[in-house]
């Protein structure tokens, strides 16, 4: 009999290497390979063999008729907005976000709206005491809440005391610090983590209940363990905001079931966290009077159009200093191009300027769409010229100076009229649409001269 092999895994991103080194290969990090020991590698004696010992699996078309999956609506709108309907029966949920954010507390409400309802929950916490649990539903005023409670960090006991009656949801807080007695590891390092989750996805499968995975996240915002985690699992959501602030956005990443880039909206209350129907008027300063740099992007996330403010500020230097470039909420690298691209297309000079950009309410944009809305107001807080309070701008900005179209224009000017906007500023192939007064662009110098009066 051949001799097992030792194998080492990356304890950050769960690559596994045949020795031991100071160094991961593949994502760079130190002193993070550590040894598998319950998980020996034995090479298959039988690679030329491969017909023998196996059994023939049943193939099926593209064409066969196959039943939408049922859902658990929540009677969490916002909830299941970003779930795209519910909880769906049989799926694995995973939940990450920063410590203290109200992870915990949204599912606990989740739980106790559906126990509510007439399903069978169980609630199975790894961090605190099921007394703890119960404190904090006393707080929210979910006491009476008929949710089955649990303090187990075994996923072996916790399989062997759902396998009578399987409930139709079943909470895990958190994946982190459950084990399994298959492998030998602590609780949290990657080879736990990876067959803690498969043998709960596992139990999803066979018995139909869904399961929800709470899940840690790095110091750069990613969730903590193995990658793998995230292909494993059906639907992965992050839970996104400041503790400092009361809102939070609760947004998914990846659906097997519905679509990606939903968003839900909530707003930290003394009873919990509060959905917020309208997260427009979240995000929108309330000006008594016009103000120079500040422009409002209809942003788009997932099917929901979101309008939010972007605020910029010029400071002219005196000659010699090196300007300072902040931005919050958007991406760095992109304010450099738009900087860039009015500059050497439009003629005008930020060098010499510190310049500063804010997308008001602590949201944060990735949409492409924002350049327009960016470059305009660097226009305006740069020549003080204060932009219409009743606008709203969007469009992609390219390197040449061009003014490219977006997706969803119309709903995005839709969304804008019924919250009372009156103009927008937008590419040319953008239809007229809600009765606005639109002007179109198809450079963004032409977007300069129409700020500055001069065409």
């Amino acid at each position: 009999m051949a001799k097992p092999q030792k194998r080492y895994v990356c304890q950050v991103c769960g690559s596994v290497s045949p020795k031991w080194a100071g160094q991961c290969l593949d994502c760079q990090e130190w002193n993070t390979l550590v040894e598998n020991a319950g998980a020996v590698v034995t090479p298959f004696q039988a690679r030329h063999n491969l017909q023998s010992g196996g059994r023939a699996i049943t193939l099926v078309g593209l064409d066969a008729d196959v039943p939408l999956p049922d859902r658990m609506p929540t009677g969490i709108a916002e909830l299941d907005r970003a779930l795209g309907g519910g909880f769906v029966a049989g799926s694995a949920t995973l939940i990450g976000g920063d410590p203290g954010i109200g992870k915990s507390t949204l599912l606990l409400q989740a739980t106790a709206k559906l126990a509510a309802a007439g399903k069978a929950v169980a609630y199975v916490s790894g961090e605190e005491a099921a007394d703890q649990v119960r404190l904090r539903a006393r707080r929210l005023g979910l006491g009476q809440a008929p949710v089955q409670l649990a303090a187990a960090t075994s996923v072996r006991d916790i399989l062997t005391t759902l396998q009578g009656a399987a409930p139709d949801l079943l909470v895990i807080d958190s994946i982190q610090t459950m084990h399994s007695d298959l492998i030998e590891g602590a609780p949290g390092t990657v080879s736990q983590v990876r067959a803690s989750a498969g043998e709960l996805i596992r139990f999803a499968k066979e018995r139909g209940t869904a399961v929800v995975l709470v899940g840690h996240v790095t110091k750069d915002g990613t969730i903590a363990g193995p990658r793998v985690l995230e292909h494993m699992v059906d639907t992965v959501l992050s839970f996104e905001g400041e503790r400092s602030h009361q809102y939070r956005i609760l947004r998914a990443i990846k659906n097997r079931f519905g679509g990606t880039d939903e968003i839900g909206v909530f707003a930290m209350g003394e009873l919990g966290l509060d959905e917020v129907s309208n997260p427009s008027a979240l995000f929108l300063t309330h000006r008594d009077e016009t103000v120079s740099g500040a422009i409002v992007f209809p942003a788009l996330e997932g099917t929901r159009p979101v309008l939010v403010e972007i605020q910029a500020l010029t400071v002219r230097l005196a000659s010699g200093a090196t300007p300072r470039r902040a931005v919050v909420g958007w991406d760095a690298g992109r304010l450099a191009m738009i900087l860039a691209v009015l500059e050497a297309r439009c003629g005008l000079s930020f060098s010499s300027a510190e310049v500063y950009l804010n997308v008001a309410g602590g949201y944060r944009l990735s949409d492409p769409a924002a350049d327009l809305a960016v470059a305009a107001a660097l226009v305006s807080a740069l020549t003080e010229r204060p932009l219409p309070s009743d606008a709203v701008a969007f469009g992609e900005v390219a390197l040449s100076g061009e003014v490219r179209p977006v997706a969803h224009g119309a709903l995005r000017l839709k969304e804008s009229a019924k919250l009372g906007f009156e103009r927008a500023l937008v590419p040319v192939s953008a239809k007229e649409g809600a009765g606005m007064k639109l002007s179109s662009f198809a450079r963004l110098g032409a977007l300069v001269d129409h700020l500055l009066g001069r065409g």
